[in-house]
């Protein structure tokens, strides 16, 4: 089995990329909807988020209110980092359970881990290739105030909070443009996909 992580900066076009893989035949494993649900109401993250953070971050209905989460932690690092060392090693510990049950029924499976912050949590160090999805910067904030209503300071101060796109790309085993036409990037996806057939 060959796990492959997959990252970019925000509003990269990163899901399209990881939604055209599974198109492919990949399997996909999404870090976020992990993320979702180890803060699920009364799991031991969720406890934990609650205790660091206050209740001013719940909803009526006691599931995390992620955008109230969100302007509290993107404006200071050390909360930001406060938040990751809670909710990452429980991603971690659930993303390897799966992919133990992927390899078991498919030994030569593609396993592609959406992964927003890769490097940040050492996720680079436990996939055997690296794919990051890149964008301009005047995308990104373009896309971030379309998609999630933001301000051009709210999306420069989340840009900011992540490790750079550009360094991301050095490190990276492939670079996939999140800005070409949907049918150029269809053709690079299932492209880079048979590469990583061949490796398996």
């Amino acid at each position: 089995m060959l796990l492959v992580g997959l990252t970019g900066g925000l509003a990269t076009g990163k899901s399209t990329v990881a939604r055209l893989f599974r198109d492919c035949g990949a399997t996909l494993i999404d870090a976020d909807l992990l993320a979702r649900q180890v803060v699920q109401p009364g799991k031991p993250a969720w406890r934990d988020i609650v205790r660091t953070f206050g209740k001013q971050v719940l909803r009526p209905d006691r599931t995390l209110d992620r955008g109230a989460l969100a302007r509290i932690v993107f404006g200071d690092r050390s909360k930001l980092h406060r938040l990751n060392a809670i909710v990452h090693p429980r991603v971690a510990r659930e993303q390897a359970r799966l992919a133990r049950e992927i390899a078991r029924k498919d030994p030569k499976a593609v396993v592609i881990y959406d992964v927003p912050l890769l490097f940040e949590a050492g996720v680079d160090k436990r996939v055997g290739k690296i794919i990051v999805v890149a964008a301009d910067r005047r995308t990104q904030i373009a896309r971030m105030q379309k998609r999630d209503g933001l301000t051009r300071t709210e999306a420069l101060r989340r840009l900011r909070a992540q490790m750079p796109l550009a360094k991301k790309v050095r490190l990276a085993d492939y670079v996939v443009r999140g800005t070409l036409t949907g049918a150029r990037l269809r053709r690079e996806v299932r492209h880079l996909y048979g590469d990583l057939r061949r490796l398996t």
